[in-house]
Order: structure tokens, then C-alpha cells, then sequence
């Protein structure tokens, strides 16, 4: 095989020393631009073209953002969230040829995990996601002088720059959509409400329940996964009076809900109306359509990856808000059962 060519055969071909090449191609100030286009010329004539890892160490820059999950690996594998938001920060930062770190670990090591980010400068920053109640990673990275953005309500960064999306009007406007279909016992199928924002929704469903006068309905966890939604649908069904819609927190779990409901016989929406969390796009071909909430998790991911750069580059960013998420109906949701 032929010999890859190098910085030092560059520098051989334009007349210049390897660190003329290396400042001309990283735009820093010192170079006549007659020398910088023969270095061009010289490094296309090679085919030469220097490394992601060699170019980020030449700018002081590791060339990645970290993404640390507390999270099973087999929830990663299955969760609707997660693809999409990392699509989105990719799409942001793999223009310029930075890449994105994930690191799957567990809350008892997951400031292990930062303190090796900082020290070995593996990031240049981090994403803080599934903040949870009294979460110590925005205190963390600011002792560790990490840049970092919370993905998340302004009152969850303890002082950091934050880029949110807020998912409650869409939980009052389906709670109010079953109301006005005439259903009295609507269930939420919650997440771990360790969970910021698992347990968000959850006082959204309370509260639009309260504000209609209408009872509390029960509630199950759900855990955000396909098997903790097969498992609070069995329980909520089986009750001696069952409820006759069930809002729960994730697609994922309200997918393995209809999938229960067909088991046993349960029309969809004749019987029981569902309503899930996210609208990934496979919420389009369940049977029926599923109803859930648009939160767009790719622009999610794009907003993220914009502020961190900013956060970076300047220290501290404003806070993004996007726009909230919005109710989509579909055919899993229809008047409640007559008796």
C-alpha cells in the first residue's frame, strides 16, 4: 500500500516549514496568502487532508462534546428520545468534523465520568440531560470549570445556561381533549420520578385534572420503557373500575399499552382511549394512530449543540426556549364508553 501522505511532505512540496502549514490551514495570523495558497495547492496536489484529532490538538481542542447517560444500555437501545436529539447534535457539530461522546454509565460513577472528561480534556464541553430532583452535575462541572448546558427548565441549571422545551401544555391540552370526549377516569402511566421532567408531566396531568373538577385518576409507573408500559397497562385494566383512557409519559410505553389492549380484547378507542409522549414516527403506524405530543427531539438536539458552542466559546449563553410541545389527536382517542 502506499504511503499516506503527511504534514512534513506538504511542508517538502510548498517550501515551508510544518508549522507555517499548520498555522495557514488553521487560519491563524502570520501567513502571506501567497504562502497559504501554495500550501494549499501543495496539500491538494497530495491528497492530504489533516486529521480531525491533529487539527482539534492544533487548536487547543479536544474536537468532541460529551453526553453522559445514567442509563441501562438496553433502555438506550430502545428509548424514541434519545436517536433523534443525538441526530440533532450531530447535524450541529459534525458540519465542522467534531464528533459526539456517550458515555453510558451509573449514578454512583457518574462523576467519576466528568472528572476524567475535564481532566484528560476529552470534551471540549457536555450536554446535561434527565436532570434529576437535587442533581449534583451542574455544581460538578462548574467546580470542574467544564462548560455545560442543561437540557432543560432554567430553574434545573443552578446558574448554567439552559435550552428547554416545555412539555406540560401538551399534557393539559390531551387531558382536556379526554375530558371533553366525555371520560371521567383518565390514568397516567408515569416515568421514574427521580426524573425532572417525568415528574413535570405528571403534576400536569394532576393539575388540568383539578382545574376540570374531575377525580384524580390512578397512576402506575412506567419507567419510559416498553416493559414498564405492558405492566402498568395490565394493572389499570385490571381494576375493578378500570379507567377509560390512560396519558402516559413516553410513546414507547403507550405502544406496549395498545399492544395489551388488543391482547385482551380491549377496543382502541371504542373502549379505552391512549395518548403518549414524543410522537416518534412510528406513532403514526401503530393501530390505531397513536396520539401523543410533538416535541421535536432533533431540533431539540440542534438548539443544544448551538448553545454548548456558544457556552464555549463565550462562557455563558441566554436562555433558549423553543417552542412548547403541541397535542396531536389520532384515532387511539375517541368519546368514553357509554356505562
Amino acid at each position: 500500500m502506499a504511503r499516506k501522505p503527511t504534514i512534513a511532505d506538504v511542508a517538502q512540496r510548498a517550501g515551508v516549514s510544518r508549522a507555517t502549514v499548520s498555522f495557514a490551514l488553521n487560519d491563524r495570523p502570520g501567513v502571506a496568502e501567497e504562502t497559504k495558497a501554495r500550501i494549499l495547492t501543495a496539500a491538494s496536489e497530495l491528497g492530504w487532508t489533516p486529521s480531525r484529532q491533529a487539527r482539534a490538538l492544533s487548536l487547543g481542542k479536544a474536537g468532541a462534546i460529551g453526553l453522559v447517560l445514567a442509563r441501562d444500555p438496553e433502555q438506550i437501545g430502545t428509548d424514541l428520545f434519545f436517536p433523534a436529539f443525538m441526530a440533532g447534535v450531530e447535524a450541529v457539530i459534525g458540519r465542522r468534523g467534531d464528533g459526539l461522546m456517550v458515555h453510558l454509565t451509573t449514578p454512583e460513577d457518574e462523576q467519576s465520568v466528568y472528572e476524567r472528561l475535564a481532566a484528560q480534556r476529552q470534551v471540549d464541553g457536555v450536554l446535561l440531560t434527565d436532570l434529576r430532583s437535587d442533581d449534583p452535575r451542574p455544581r460538578l462541572v462548574r467546580e470542574l470549570e467544564l462548560p455545560a448546558v442543561v437540557v432543560g427548565q432554567p430553574e434545573w441549571g443552578g446558574g448554567l445556561s439552559t435550552v428547554s422545551l416545555d412539555d406540560e401544555p401538551a399534557y393539559a391540552a390531551a387531558v382536556r381533549r379526554l375530558a371533553e370526549l366525555g371520560h371521567r377516569r383518565i390514568a397516567h402511566v408515569e416515568g421514574p420520578q427521580e426524573l425532572l421532567h417525568a415528574h413535570r408531566r405528571r403534576g400536569a396531568w394532576e393539575r388540568t385534572l383539578r382545574e376540570l373538577g374531575l377525580p384524580e385518576g390512578p397512576v402506575r409507573p412506567g419507567g419510559f420503557s416498553a416493559d414498564g408500559g405492558d405492566r402498568a397497562t395490565r394493572e389499570l385494566l385490571a381494576l375493578d373500575e378500570p379507567p377509560t383512557a390512560i396519558v402516559y409519559g413516553t410513546d414507547l410505553a403507550a405502544m406496549a399499552g395498545l399492544s395489551v389492549a388488543q391482547e385482551l380484547s380491549i377496543r382502541v378507542p371504542d373502549q379505552l382511549s391512549v395518548v403518549g409522549y414524543d410522537d416518534v414516527p412510528l406513532t403514526r403506524y401503530t393501530y390505531p394512530p397513536l396520539s401523543s405530543a410533538r416535541a421535536d427531539a432533533r431540533g431539540w438536539g440542534e438548539a443544544a449543540a448551538r448553545a454548548l458552542d456558544a457556552v464555549i466559546a463565550t462562557g455563558e449563553v441566554a436562555h433558549v426556549e423553543l417552542p412548547p410541545a403541541r397535542f396531536i389527536p389520532r384515532a387511539s382517542i375517541g368519546p368514553a364508553p357509554r356505562g
